[in-house]
């Protein structure tokens, strides 16, 4: 492990990632309620917002983008990732390696562990080598730690979120990216499985503004370190809002209420 408090990764000691890996992971999809959410550039201009730290992307959307916001942007490379298409036993293919991302800008990686999956033992030995290859390069690893696969009945059970940070912990992620475990108590007991492997709340589906900051507040109230978030900030009509409200809650601690009012 290695310190990332002053990398671009984190805000002082916190993080926040706008995820948008999405067109590999859920396709077309996910941009039919917001339209112009499919261009890439609409994204890369919310990243811009303060309160984003990184923007985790996979290999074809950095080189063809990024390089347009290499001043304003801190790059994630998102490693792995596998098509919706895909109907087999949960799995993700490396689709770059980490001398290109290191090569294109990227500041920190991301890598997808499917905890469970009948597939765990070949991801995490491929993470190994994208996570020892990351510290040849000085970078923080991000494990989107996701227990998935045919034998796992609830993959949001509070044992099961602890299990996933604990995993990202154990195989040397330095920030362990996980879902809501549904209550304050879930996530203090995730925080408390990751020891120094910082955690931060995946975003999830789209839900309204109050619901998903009072799950962010939970996370920071538990000593969590912040969000990686996609839909819940680009599917928006206006994502800076949002950002705003996020940047409050995350970075300033505020409550939610005065999150949403700040951000009106």
């Amino acid at each position: 492990m290695i310190p990332i408090d002053d990398m671009p990764l984190c805000r002082d000691g916190n993080v926040l990632i706008l995820a948008y890996d999405h067109g590999l992971e859920h396709g077309p999809v996910d941009f039919r309620d917001v339209p112009e959410s499919a261009n890439p550039e609409r994204t890369f201009e919310a990243a811009t917002h303060p309160a984003v730290t990184s923007i985790a992307v996979q290999k074809g959307i950095a080189e063809a983008y990024y390089p347009s916001y290499e001043d304003d942007v801190d790059l994630l490379a998102k490693l792995n990732g596998t098509s919706n298409l895909w109907m087999g036993e949960p799995d993700s293919a490396v689709n770059w390696s980490v001398d290109h991302a290191a090569d294109v800008g990227a500041s920190s990686v991301g890598f997808t562990l499917y905890g469970g999956s009948n597939n765990e033992v070949e991801m995490a030995e491929e993470f190994r080598d994208a996570q020892e290859a990351a510290r040849d390069h000085g970078l923080p690893v991000v494990m989107w730690s996701y227990p998935r696969g045919q034998g796992l009945k609830n993959d949001t059970d509070p044992d099961t979120i602890a299990y996933a940070a604990r995993q990202a912990l154990e195989l040397g992620a330095d920030v362990a990216k996980v879902k809501h475990p549904g209550s304050q108590a879930g996530m203090e007991q995730a925080v408390r499985m990751a020891g120094k492997t910082k955690v931060v709340m995946s975003g999830g589906s789209k839900t309204t503004d109050r619901a998903f900051l009072e799950s962010v507040k939970q996370t920071i109230d538990a000593g969590g370190s912040g969000l990686a978030v996609g839909r819940n900030v680009w599917q928006r009509e206006d994502p800076t809002r949002i950002l705003d409200a996020l940047e409050a809650v995350i970075f300033e601690e505020a409550s939610v209420d005065a999150a949403l009012d700040a951000a009106e």
